[in-house]
């Protein structure tokens, strides 16, 4: 099985090499190509008015200086073009991707991509305390990785579907077990914009959320690391909502002659 592994935090962060080794577990076949550049928070974007840089580091990696989604449209339809991949790892990601992430993440959109593109695809996101910020420690998705891919491989991923695999922030041993979760959504309230000066007292600004203790709805990726479980949350490209699509096309139904 070919493997082609990509991730948002580019191509210098030790998560990705964290995701080759479990990438090495699973096939002696694996590829990187990655961003030049930390992409976090990019979401599923494209590089439309600027020219994708590729640059080869040896003879199965590759940087591209664009964004995931770019870098696996670069890998399918370039690279690797006249070569079958059979799987797409995006991460591991340095810090969650949960509840709302998943519509701003990149690494989450390089494994969206690749479900695009009809590979089956996972994103992988390790998550860190505070204290664990600056070096979180990738070795719990090293330990549990590649036999969680194994056993979604052997289970089947549907067409559209593309995976999210959360790992909790604590030891191996400490991980109480593996919950098949929903996204979850976090209080609007804890969205903020936090107002600095520079040094010439000009205003700038950062976009953070604040902190809180507040109820995790059972079921959800939120709660499961919470309890220092791995999260797993399957997605779907597919955003249309059925229930509403019901009544909508009730409500706007052609009236009867």
């Amino acid at each position: 099985m070919r493997i082609l592994v990509t991730n948002d935090d580019g191509f210098h962060s030790p998560g990705i090499e964290a995701c080759i080794r479990i990438a090495c577990e699973l096939s002696d076949d694996v590829w990187m190509v990655a961003p030049e550049f930390d992409q976090s928070g990019v979401a599923h974007s494209l590089s439309l008015s600027d020219p994708l840089r590729l640059r080869k580091i040896d003879e199965r990696r590759f940087v591209v200086k664009g964004t995931p989604t770019d870098c696996v449209i670069m890998a399918v339809r370039h690279i690797l073009a006249d070569m079958k991949i059979g799987l797409v790892l995006s991460g591991v990601n340095k810090g969650q991707n949960i509840a709302e992430d998943v519509t701003y993440s990149g690494t989450v959109a390089g494994a969206m991509e690749g479900t695009i593109l009809g590979i089956p695809s996972i994103a992988l996101s390790q998550c860190y305390t505070p204290a664990t910020r600056d070096n979180p420690s990738y070795s719990v998705a090293e330990k549990y990785g590649p036999n969680l891919i194994r056993r979604l491989l052997k289970t089947g991923m549907p067409e559209g579907v593309l995976v999210n695999v959360n790992f909790p922030a604590c030891k191996p041993e400490e991980v109480v077990g593996i919950a098949i979760t929903t996204q979850g959504k976090r209080d609007p309230e804890l969205l903020r914009i936090e107002q600095r000066f520079d040094g010439r007292h000009n205003p700038y600004y950062w976009i953070g959320f604040s902190r809180k203790q507040y109820d995790l709805p059972n079921g959800t990726d939120m709660q499961a690391v919470a309890q220092k479980r791995i999260s797993v949350t399957p997605l779907r490209i597919d955003m249309t909502d059925e229930p509403l699509l019901t009544e909508l096309a009730q409500v706007f139904a052609a009236p009867k002659k």
